[in-house]
């Protein structure tokens, strides 16, 4: 048997690179060992969040499954950092845990040249430093053209619970045991990263009434840019807010050695801006609590998640730190925390397009590739499957840059920097975030998936549609001139907002901090939609920070369009530190200003390089 591209993993890398290389028009085939564990949720049951929201957004914007999957599946949503500027501001929605999988392996059903098959991968055929297949652990080979490593955690897998360290995946599952020693013997770095989760509990021994109440908001929202609301407002499920209290980090402190952390029983390095709960207390000794979220699983079963609350202490121990919460002093823990140990690569061997150095024709993505998250997972999946089509067609990869997206900036990060801990999108990290926002990405991503086969005509034909909005509203702005009557001055007068002295236009009006859009519909109805409204304000607000990243980003381009050759000798680059001759020598980066972001090279290298380059490759 023979496909065009074979995806091994069905977490949500493995979903997104199977649907979109299927959807390109590649005969792709998606090995998972468990059907039933496609798009599983291990962790969190939450879609979106700080960053990962705008993430989401990304993914649908070119043609990714998460957001509508997730509009379908949620009983609660909210936007954070809603009272915040633009640029942090991101959705999040607690999924049903039970829902979101059906809706995705739904999805990926009715995906015309898309098979699924239940198998377990042990090898890989690679001939001449080229994929040509792989071997599954029954003996059984098949053939492709491009091959997709989506695996998640399940890399030679270990879960641990104080001392206690059992073979596994999640959920107790089966691992894998000989891939990542495959990937070894060619050539491939290995290492070992380390992640976690919190204990489950029974909702009916929770006493609610103890915690503080979390509500989703009083308005709709949706991850996709084409679908409506698909819930009601009034419905949404409850959360809670507790704390951790000076018990908590009694018993905590006291048990410390116990931890597989802290007992030394672990070997993986684990993510530092998603800690456990000792490592909190350990870290921020002065904090007197911390806040912990409850929130349920799934409608359809009596089991909530405690966020913030990851652990790998032992059993007993646990029961005890759940105990010392308030309102969950009788809870019944109906699964225990536990750490999880897993083989990643190392994504400096990796090209920008999430294709292998070592292999040709092989892409990875997700956890593989030293990340968290399932948002990162499934953006990354996203364009390795966008970008192994692209390879087989003969196209130019999809490589997105740091103005471009969070994934730009993801990517950007792993296979210029790498990391040693799983990887976690951060906005801190992204430096050109107000252009990065919920409210555009279909502006600044749309017209890729056009470009490369990912979205219908029909979505297409929506976005220009929703460009051409934004261009009238923006005449309606200018054109629509302000009277100063009395009724005019009144409702300043009540806002206490200083009362222009002359007819002015609205959009004038707007670059005042304290007018919003809501107060100008007050005056005059504008006939444009919220979103478009939204899009407009926020260009016409930070108009000037705007155009001043702007030119910041028209500097970095002027470095990214510098490329450097594939077949570059750094040895006959004179006078270049030996630190960034190895570091250049083992990333190769492919442009100018990747070099210039890689971590240990400074400027005087970088003018020693480009002067090389303009010398030797002047005529190229």
């Amino acid at each position: 048997m023979k496909y065009d591209i074979i995806v091994v993993g069905g977490g949500h890398a493995g979903c997104e690179a199977a649907h979109i290389s299927a959807f390109m028009g590649a005969s792709t085939l998606l090995i998972t060992m468990n059907i039933k564990n496609i798009a599983d949720m291990p962790c969190n049951p939450s879609i979106g969040g700080t960053a990962k929201g705008v993430i989401v957004r990304d993914i649908d914007a070119l043609g990714g499954l998460m957001g509508k999957v997730a509009d379908a599946s949620h009983f609660q949503i909210k936007m954070l950092n809603s009272k915040k500027g633009p640029a942090v501001r991101s959705l999040r929605c607690q999924a049903d845990k039970t829902t979101y999988p059906k809706n995705m392996l739904k999805k990926l059903n009715e995906t015309k040249s898309l098979e699924i098959k239940e198998a377990m991968v042990e090898d890989i055929l690679v001939e001449k430093n080229k994929i040509k297949g792989v071997v599954l652990a029954n003996g059984e080979t098949i053939f492709c053209d491009a091959l997709i490593l989506t695996t998640g955690t399940y890399l030679k897998s270990n879960i641990l619970r104080g001392a206690t360290s059992t073979e596994g995946g999640p959920h107790g599952e089966a691992r894998s045991n000989h891939l990542s020693d495959n990937l070894k013997k060619l050539g491939f770095t290995i290492q070992r990263l380390k992640t976690g989760t919190p204990p489950r509990i029974k909702a009916s021994s929770i006493d609610f009434s103890l915690c503080s109440e979390e509500y989703g908001d009083n308005k709709y929202y949706t991850f996709s840019h084409d679908d409506e609301p698909k819930y009601k407002i009034e419905e949404q499920q409850k959360c809670y807010l507790v704390y951790t209290n000076e018990n908590t980090h009694k018993i905590i402190l006291d048990n410390l050695e116990k931890s597989s952390m802290y007992g030394g029983y672990v070997t993986g390095i684990g993510p530092r801006y998603c800690p456990s709960i000792e490592d909190k207390i350990v870290r921020f000794k002065d904090k007197e609590r911390h806040q912990l979220f409850l929130e349920p699983e799934s409608l359809y079963y009596d089991e909530w998640y405690i966020q913030g609350f990851s652990t790998s202490m032992p059993e007993d121990i646990q029961e005890k730190m759940v105990h010392s919460l308030k309102g969950l002093e009788n809870a019944v823990i109906t699964k225990y925390a536990y750490a999880i140990e897993y083989d990643a690569i190392d994504p400096l061997e990796l090209k920008p397009s999430l294709e292998t150095k070592l292999v040709e024709n092989l892409f990875t993505a997700g956890q593989i590739n030293g990340t968290s998250g399932y948002e990162e997972a499934a953006g990354q999946g996203l364009l390795a499957g966008i970008n192994a089509v692209s390879k087989l067609n003969h196209k130019e990869p999809l490589i997105l840059k740091r103005n471009e997206s969070y994934l730009g900036v993801l990517i950007d990060d792993l296979v210029t920097k790498g990391t040693k801990e799983p990887y976690r999108m951060l906005t801190s990290r992204a430096e050109y975030r107000l252009l990065l926002r919920h409210d555009n990405a279909d502006i600044r991503l749309r017209e890729y998936g056009h470009i490369y086969g990912t979205i219908t005509e029909e979505i297409y034909e929506n976005y220009l549609n929703h460009l051409e909005e934004i261009k009238k509203l923006k005449e309606f702005l200018k054109h629509t001139k302000l009277e100063i009557t009395e009724e005019i001055k009144e409702k300043f007068e009540k806002e206490n907002f200083s009362i222009p002295l002359n007819k002015t236009s609205f959009i004038e009006l707007l670059k005042r901090p304290e007018i919003t859009m809501e107060f100008l519909n007050e005056i005059t109805p504008i006939p444009f939609k919220e979103n478009t409204q939204e899009i407009v304000s926020i260009d016409i607000k930070y108009e000037g920070y705007i155009a001043k990243t702007q030119k910041e980003i028209e500097k970095m381009l002027k470095l990214e369009e510098k490329q450097i050759p594939t077949d570059i000798d750094y040895k006959k680059v004179k006078n270049l530190a030996s630190e960034a001759r190895e570091k250049l020598e083992k990333i190769r980066p492919i442009s100018i200003g990747q070099a210039a972001r890689i971590s240990g090279i400074n400027p005087a290298d970088i003018s020693i390089l480009a002067i090389y380059l303009k010398k030797e490759y002047a005529n190229e």
